[in-house]
């Protein structure tokens, strides 16, 4: 759902829970949110309490936001949304980067949740308007090194779902022929240039590249230096750790039916030999109730299969859609004004207290 500018330990949730509550509450009650006022002061308190309870390190649980998209996330502050986040058990946090104003905004809200112990990550966005693959790859090249200029990330997503604007038609995406070459091309060249453009600021970094839904032929071809045309010999592209998205009209991914028939998508990504992140997941606002939401977002399909899956498929983080409702739909844990809970945030609060990873 990012899209291009045109988609714990049981020690860590127990030592922050009072610490989180006072903050939670003095933001609820009317307490200042700018941060040249002592409400800041107490943030910075639970964000240390947090970090030094988040030994463990865990990035298994995490969420998105959209802190470049504005709305609720201009309303609330980075100190606030830290405190949601541990309240939440979240210890990861993708967010949109797509100029290089955006990746400076990002840099500073990136630094002030590292200090309280929560990993932010950029998406990278860019679409597939160019003429030519060089073309892309410059654009790439330009803004991967614009994002790590501005902060060296621990992750670098590299573009968001551009398979999908690559596909021919209407088609499920699992073979080489149901891509458009020149399409094809292009994303590769754009994927290709934001990973050297990151490479020439930061080599530490590890890049996170994937899809969604049945399209992971391109992901293979990529991978192989192949194209749609049937050709061989072409760049190939190298990354650390494949993500996914999924939602909830899409079904159970391991058993993912389309026009090609039914797919255990994670074997497929798992076989790619590469470390799993579903780096979006989340219920449809049209699936039902806010109840019924809440009890999807957690269920056999979503939260309780990815962790029971979990080491069957290296996958090594989860990270829900989305922190606020916002322009992109009401796919929050919380609504549009940045703090009024909905039964989504209490569930995924109470899973993840339940079943530290």
């Amino acid at each position: 759902m990012m899209k291009a500018v045109r988609s714990c330990s049981t020690l860590s949730l127990g030592a922050i829970a009072s610490a989180v509550a006072a903050a939670l509450l003095l933001t609820a009650c009317g307490g200042s949110d700018s941060a040249s006022d002592a409400g800041i002061d107490k943030s910075a308190t639970l964000a240390a309490t947090a970090k030094s309870a988040n030994s463990s390190g865990s990035i298994f649980y995490g969420m998105n936001g959209h802190n470049n998209g504005g709305g609720a996330y201009d309303i609330s502050s980075p100190q606030t949304q830290l405190a949601q986040l541990h309240d939440l058990g979240a210890t990861i946090y993708r967010n949109e980067v797509y100029n290089e104003a955006s990746a400076n905004k990002l840099a500073g809200i990136a630094q002030t949740m590292a200090d309280g112990g929560v990993t932010v990550y950029p998406v990278m966005l860019l679409g597939l308007d160019y003429d030519n693959e060089q073309d892309a790859y410059n654009g790439g090249f330009q803004l991967g090194e614009q994002t790590a200029r501005a902060h060296h990330y621990a992750y670098y997503e590299v573009g968001n779902e551009l398979e999908a604007s690559a596909l021919s038609g209407n088609v499920d995406g699992v073979s080489w022929q149901q891509y458009d070459n020149r399409r094809f091309q292009i994303a590769r060249g754009v994927i290709r240039g934001l990973i050297a453009g990151v490479r020439s600021q930061d080599t530490a970094g590890k890049i996170v590249l994937g899809g969604t839904w049945l399209h992971y032929a391109f992901y293979q071809m990529l991978a192989d230096g192949s194209q749609p045309d049937g050709t061989q010999g072409h760049p190939t592209v190298s990354w650390d750790i494949t993500a996914w998205h999924w939602y909830s009209n899409e079904g159970d991914i391991t058993h993912a039916c389309g026009g090609t028939g039914c797919h255990d998508v994670l074997d497929v990504l798992h076989q790619m030999g590469k470390p799993i992140w579903i780096n979006e997941f989340g219920v449809r606002p049209d699936f039902g109730s806010v109840l019924q939401i809440a009890a999807y977002l957690t269920g056999n399909d979503m939260m309780a299969q990815y962790v029971s899956v979990a080491s069957k498929y290296n996958i090594q983080s989860i990270q829900a859609y989305e922190l606020y409702d916002d322009k992109e739909g009401a796919y929050g844990m919380m609504e549009g004004d940045g703090h009024t809970q909905k039964p989504a945030y209490a569930s995924f609060r109470n899973f993840v207290r339940n079943n530290p990873r």
